[in-house]
């Protein structure tokens, strides 16, 4: 069963519609108890990072995933903004602390905004940089749609799985152990994405 969790912040819906569409047993919660039950965990994110963070503080559903996640080691997945807030901490309109799951920040781009528009809206393509279950059977256009204006910094480059570039190189797709996530949106991206989907389905880090 694939945890969808919801904390009122998040492209719910669609990302539950990729799933279904892909055959898996899908359920949207906040529930301890349907976390535990899962196989799977998918954090989606849309918005900015500090209400983000508010509103999973104000869910009181933290304490479950860190338990899920860390303690029993389920396959977890997060989405956009629900990538973001694995970092130590944001820059969006100001410092806000994330979750810590990750070593990294979460800045603006830096970026000619004359060429670049801000934020980042479309499809791009991105460069695997190593191994992984997750990204596999793509084809070899690999490319995802973005809706981002901030996007993750990290010091640790054995993380990242794949970069893309808009005006600036920045990671796109980050692994630590049981933990994976995705600057773009896979339940947008057609093909590419339901593959990768069903690739994190069938995963067993």
């Amino acid at each position: 069963m694939i945890a969808v969790v919801d904390y009122g912040s998040g492209n719910i819906h669609s990302i539950s519609s990729a799933f279904y569409m892909l055959g898996a047993d899908v359920v949207v919660t906040n529930k301890p108890e349907d976390l535990q039950a899962a196989t799977h965990i998918v954090l989606p994110g849309v918005g900015a990072f500090g209400v983000c963070m508010e509103n999973l503080k104000a869910s009181g559903v933290i304490e479950s995933l860190t338990e899920e996640v860390f303690e029993k080691g389920k396959p977890f997945y997060g989405i956009c903004v629900g990538m973001q807030v694995l970092a130590r901490e944001g820059h969006e309109f100001g410092i806000h602390e994330g979750l810590g799951w990750v070593d990294g920040i979460v800045k603006k781009f830096d970026v000619d905004e004359s060429e670049y528009k801000i934020p980042h809206v479309g499809w791009n393509d991105i460069l695997v940089t190593r191994e992984t279950p997750l990204i596999k059977d793509l084809g070899k256009d690999k490319t995802f749609y973005f809706t981002h204006s901030y996007h993750f910094i990290t010091d640790d480059e054995d993380l990242i799985v794949a970069n893309c570039e808009y005006g600036e190189t920045f990671p796109t797709a980050i692994q630590k152990d049981n933990i994976f996530a995705t600057q773009f949106h896979p339940e947008k991206s057609q093909e590419n994405g339901l593959n990768l989907l069903e690739n994190f389905l069938n995963w067993k880090p």
